[in-house]
């Protein structure tokens, strides 16, 4: 699909986002002031092709409601984290970035060096059920462990990084790999059948980021001071998250296992953040903060 076509699929599936429902005619009025129709109207056949073009990209629906002759986006999750939010939020910044090409020395982004070598092997695999084999090289060992044989089912990205999670052939469990760590990245010819059984969403339901544990979730309550607060009321540590507002904090609370990155994430926050339950995880972080006071006054 030409750059252009593209960019008007965006701004078409943008703007009917944004507005809930929407008339020809204000789309009309939308698509005038937009740098897309060079001063010409939206024709039907216009439409219609960005229409068709639009749900096959999104994977989406355009519907027309014949009561109303507005327009709007069927069963719509752009907005709950979706591949499809994702989509649309990567076009569009794609779209800025390109009108800002004068200005690039200006813009600093994050890199995702995990994505440009092996997303494109995985994500084929997973699309023909092909397993994957790898050399991994993690972070905790001094020595790589080769031709790891695993059935990929899905991906996750997570602070900038890509993880790949699968059944590891030879252990028989699902296990989760960065793909900055993977080397050698090779699709094997031969396809597999899903397990029924496992859960997909539910993987990392009760999980703070990419750690699963096999541990019960747990009702976790954090005292928040106002400013902290805000952060996380704009972006939630996790669906979960519920929170009960005073004067002087705010408590959230959260349904989660007790791993190994919440608790990085927790002491990252230092006094903004207090854990008052569950017990476990408050004696954790008083830990932590008590061997880094020995490290200092060593």
């Amino acid at each position: 699909m030409a750059v252009q076509s593209t960019a008007r699929c965006v701004w078409l599936v943008d703007t009917i986002r944004r507005y809930g429902r929407i008339t020809r005619s204000q789309l009309q009025e939308a698509w005038l002031k937009s740098p897309h129709s060079d001063g010409r109207p939206l024709s039907r056949r216009t439409f219609c092709n960005h229409r068709a073009a639009a749900e096959e990209l999104f994977n989406i629906t355009i519907v027309c409601d014949p009561a109303t002759f507005e327009y709007y986006i069927e069963d719509d999750d752009t907005n709950s984290g979706s591949v499809t939010d994702w989509l649309l939020n990567s076009f569009s910044l794609n779209n800025v970035i390109v009108g800002a090409r004068d200005v690039t020395d200006r813009i600093f982004v994050e890199n995702v060096p995990s994505a440009r070598e092996h997303l494109g092997t995985v994500i084929d695999a997973i699309k023909g059920h092909h397993p994957v084999r790898f050399d991994y090289h993690p972070f905790t060992r001094s020595l790589p462990t080769t031709g790891v044989v695993i059935e990929p089912y899905f991906l996750k990205l997570f602070r900038q990084r890509w993880y790949l999670v699968g059944r590891n052939t030879a252990e028989n469990r699902f296990k989760t790999y960065a793909l900055d760590r993977i080397r050698g990245a090779v699709m094997i010819s031969e396809t597999f059948e899903d397990d029924p059984s496992f859960d997909i969403e539910g993987y990392f339901r009760d999980a703070f980021g990419i750690v699963v544990t096999k541990s019960e979730p747990k009702k976790i309550v954090l005292r928040v001071n106002p400013k902290q607060a805000k952060y996380f009321r704009a972006l939630p540590l996790h669906h979960s998250q519920s929170e009960t507002v005073s004067d002087a904090f705010s408590l959230f609370t959260y349904r989660m296992r007790v791993t190994e990155d919440f608790l990085a994430e927790l002491l990252s926050y230092g006094p903004a953040v207090t854990v008052l339950e569950p017990p476990e995880l408050r004696a954790m972080v008083r830990d932590s903060l008590q061997r880094s006071l020995d490290e200092y006054e060593n």
